[in-house]
């Protein structure tokens, strides 16, 4: 037998718990928006973007949160000037048979690049070095309305795909910062 009260009870017990429910749908995705993804970044500060690789990105750069994963053993770093987007993907080696040569991670890097509708690579296989000495590749990308430039790393600890795009002229004043930066990349002495 119930009594009167207790189901007044359990339905404002229902209403409270529906209410929560509905507190936690609405009100963390708006707060979620509310928190910007990007955000700014301290200068010269090193910055992990995964299997021990670091970098130093460029004077007034922000970072994409929501697309920066860094990891034990890869990772991924986006960083925003103005319209340019520079982004840092690290991925593992291959395997011990297999291992990954630096023109194997040019060509994967450029079909990527070509992958995408509208985009072509413009100049390619010229080197690149980093400040500690390790020697990549370098290149040029157009699509419709952007530019873009490309820079690649092998190592025990693995591949470092490097791109920069944006508008032309926006891209033309971010570069040299931008490899500034990626001759900053500093890479793990071994296989992590």
């Amino acid at each position: 037998m119930y009594r009167r009260g207790s189901r007044w009870a359990n339905l404002a017990g229902a209403l409270a718990i529906a209410g929560a429910v509905a507190a936690v749908a609405i009100g963390l995705p708006a707060l979620d928006r509310a928190v910007p993804a990007v955000r700014p970044v301290a200068e010269n500060a090193r910055f992990l973007v995964g299997a021990g690789v670091t970098v130093v990105p460029p004077p007034g750069a922000s970072v994409d949160v929501s697309a920066t994963r860094p990891g034990s053993d890869q990772g991924a770093a986006l960083f925003i000037l103005g319209s340019v987007r520079y982004a840092v993907v690290v991925t593992a080696a291959g395997s011990p048979g297999a291992p990954v040569t630096l023109t194997g991670a040019e060509m994967r890097l450029r079909n990527k690049i070509t992958r995408l509708h509208g985009y072509q690579v413009t100049s390619g296989a010229s080197p690149i070095n980093t400040a500690q000495g390790t020697v990549g590749r370098q290149g040029s990308y157009a699509s419709p309305g952007r530019t873009g430039w490309y820079a690649v790393f092998v190592g025990p600890w693995g591949v470092a795909e490097v791109t920069a795009s944006g508008t032309d002229s926006d891209l033309r004043g971010a570069i040299e910062p931008i490899q500034a930066s990626v001759r900053d990349l500093h890479f793990p002495a071994e296989a992590r």
